[in-house]
C-alpha cells in the first residue's frame, strides 16, 4: 500500500517535470523562428535576440512559478491526505498494538479519510490477528503451566549450563530438592547416581538414560531425555521423576503372596503324602491307620478351605461377586452367629455375653457376607482367648450406622502389627496360628466383604491384654435419606 502511493507522487512529479520542459522547449523553437524571421527582415540582430531573450526569461520565470505553485498545491494536498495521517497511524501504532481503546477512536476519527481507510484496516487487521496469536499461545501455556503443576510425577528441564529452566512443584516433593539447588549437578549430584548430562545429550544411544533410586521410603524412577531447540541443535536435558514406590509395593506382595501360597498348599500336601506313603509300605493296625486317616481327611478339609478362601478373594478382586443387598435385623443375624459358635465356646469354658440394643434399626447390606464376617471375628476371638477367658458382643446403632462390638482377653496383637492383620496370608504368630488352623486369609475376606457393603471394621489391641473389634454397617434409615 505504501509503496503505491510512492510511486503515484513520483509519477506525478514525472509529468509535471515533463510537461514543464516540453512547454519551455517549445517556447524556445518559437523564439528562434520569430528571430530569424525579423534577421531576414533586416533588422538588427543584436537587438532582436535581446528582446526575444527577455522574454524567453520572462516566460521561464513563468514557467517556474507556475510549477512551484503546482508543487505546493499537491504537496499539501499529499500533507493533508496521507503524510498528517501517517503519523498519526505511526503515534497510535503501538496503543493499537497494545488493545488500547484509543484504535477504536481513532477508526471513528478517519473513517471518512478515504486515503488512509486501507492503511488504518490493515493495522487493525495486523492487530486482530497478532492478538488472536497471543492469545492462543498464552491459552496453551497456561494449560501446559497447570498440567506441569498439578502432575503428580515429577518434571525438570535443564539447559546446555546444567541450569533449571523450568521445574512443577512435583518434582520439589519427590527430589527433596532445596532452594539453592539449581543445577543438575547440585540435584542429582547428592543421589549417588551414574548420571552425566553430557552423555545424556551427545551420547543419547550408548548412556543409560533410566534410573531407579530409593530416597527414604520412596522409591523413584528417572528417566532423563535431552531435547533440542528450534535451530534443530542441542537444547538441553528434561528429566521425568516417578513415584513407583507403590508398584514395588505390589511387585513385593505378588511375590510374598505366591510364595505363601505355595507354602500353605506345601504343609498340607507333605503331610497327606507322608501319611499315605506310611500307610500303603507299612501294616498299620486299625487304630493308627485310623489316626493317619483322620490326619489326612483333616488336611484335605484345610487344602479345601485355602482353595476355596483363594476363590473367593479373586472373584473380589476381579469384581465378579454380586453384592445382594436387602433389609434384616442385624441383632438377630449377631445372636444366631452366637448361637451356632456357642458349643466353641462352652468347649473352651470361656465366658461369653451377648447385648443387643432394642432400637437398633434395619441395616441395609448383604445378609450372607456380613454372616461371614461375624462369625469370622467370632471364631477368632474364640481361637485366641485362653480357656476360662471371657467375650463380650455388643450390637447398638451411632450416627445412623449399627455396630457390633467384640471384645476379649484374648493373646491380642502388637501395636505395630494391628494395621497388618487385614493383609493376605499375615499370621501375628505364624506357628501358634497353624496349630489353631485357618488359612490366614479370613480377615481379608472380611475387609473386602465389609468394603462391598460401604462398611467398616476398625481393630483395636494391646498384646497379652486383649483385641476389641468393631463393625459399622450402614442402616436403612441412611440408605434412604
Amino acid at each position: 500500500m505504501l509503496r503505491n502511493i510512492q510511486i503515484k507522487i513520483v509519477l506525478i512529479f514525472m509529468v509535471l517535470g515533463m510537461l514543464m520542459l516540453a512547454f519551455l522547449g517549445i517556447t524556445f523553437a518559437n523564439q528562434l523562428q520569430i528571430i530569424n524571421s525579423e534577421v531576414l527582415n533586416g533588422q538588427n540582430v543584436s537587438d532582436v535576440v535581446i528582446i526575444q531573450l527577455e522574454k524567453i526569461k520572462i516566460i521561464t520565470l513563468f514557467t517556474i512559478v507556475v510549477f512551484a505553485i503546482i508543487s505546493i498545491v499537491i504537496g499539501a494536498f499529499l500533507i493533508k491526505v496521507i503524510i498528517a495521517p501517517m503519523s498519526k497511524i505511526v503515534k497510535h501504532a503501538e496503543l493499537i498494538a497494545s488493545g488500547n481503546k484509543s484504535k477504536v477512536k481513532y477508526l471513528e476519527e478517519n473513517k471518512n479519510n478515504s486515503g488512509v481507510n486501507e492503511i488504518t484496516k490493515a493495522f487493525g487487521l495486523i492487530h486482530d490477528e497478532l492478538q488472536e496469536n497471543l492469545n492462543e499461545v498464552s491459552r496453551q501455556k497456561k494449560q501446559i503451566e497447570a498440567i506441569l503443576l498439578h502432575m503428580t510425577d515429577g518434571i525438570i528441564a535443564f539447559n546446555m549450563n546444567g541450569e533449571i529452566i523450568h521445574i512443577n512443584v512435583a518434582s520439589k516433593k519427590l527430589l527433596n530438592i532445596k532452594e539453592d539447588e539449581n543445577t543438575f549437578s547440585d540435584i542429582f549430584g547428592r543421589l549417588d547416581i551414574d548420571i552425566n548430562m553430557e552423555k545424556i545429550i551427545y551420547l543419547e544411544n550408548i548412556a543409560s538414560t533410566e534410573q531407579k533410586i530409593v530416597l527414604g521410603e520412596k522409591t523413584l524412577n528417572l528417566f532423563f531425555a535431552p531435547f533440542k531447540n528450534e535451530s534443530e541443535l542441542p537444547g538441553g536435558v528434561i528429566v521425568v521423576i516417578q513415584d513407583i514406590t507403590e508398584h514395588v509395593k505390589l511387585d513385593t506382595m505378588r511375590t510374598e503372596f505366591v510364595a505363601d501360597v505355595s507354602h500353605e498348599l506345601k504343609t498340607p500336601i507333605t503331610s497327606i503324602m507322608g501319611y499315605a506313603d506310611t500307610l500303603l509300605e507299612d501294616e498299620c493296625d486299625q487304630e493308627t491307620q485310623r489316626r493317619f486317616l483322620e490326619r489326612i481327611s483333616s488336611q484335605a478339609k484345610r487344602m479345601a478351605e485355602l482353595v476355596t478362601d483363594l476363590l473367593t478373594l479373586s472373584r473380589y478382586d476381579t469384581g465378579m461377586v454380586i453384592t445382594k443387598k436387602s433389609e434384616f435385623d442385624l441383632g438377630e443375624l449377631v445372636k444366631n452367629a452366637y448361637d451356632s459358635l456357642l458349643f466353641e465356646i462352652e468347649k473352651k469354658n470361656q465366658k461369653a455375653e451377648c447385648f443387643v440394643t432394642a432400637n437398633v434399626p434395619l441395616v441395609f447390606a448383604d445378609k450372607s457376607g456380613i454372616e461371614r464376617v461375624v462369625i469370622n471375628i467370632l471364631t477368632n476371638a474364640i481361637k485366641y482367648t485362653p480357656d476360662g477367658g471371657y467375650i463380650k458382643i455388643y450390637v447398638g446403632f451411632v450416627y445412623n450406622d449399627a455396630y457390633i462390638k467384640i471384645i476379649d482377653n484374648g493373646i491380642g496383637i502388637a501395636e505395630d502389627e494391628v494395621d497388618k492383620v487385614f493383609e493376605r496370608f499375615y499370621r501375628v504368630d505364624k506357628a501358634r496360628t497353624r496349630e489353631m488352623g485357618g488359612t490366614g486369609l479370613g480377615l481379608s475376606i472380611a475387609k473386602e466383604i465389609l468394603e462391598k457393603n460401604d462398611s467398616k471394621i476398625n481393630i483395636k489391641s494391646e498384646l497379652g491384654k486383649g483385641t476389641e473389634v468393631v463393625i459399622r454397617i450402614p442402616t436403612n434409615q441412611k440408605n434412604n435419606k
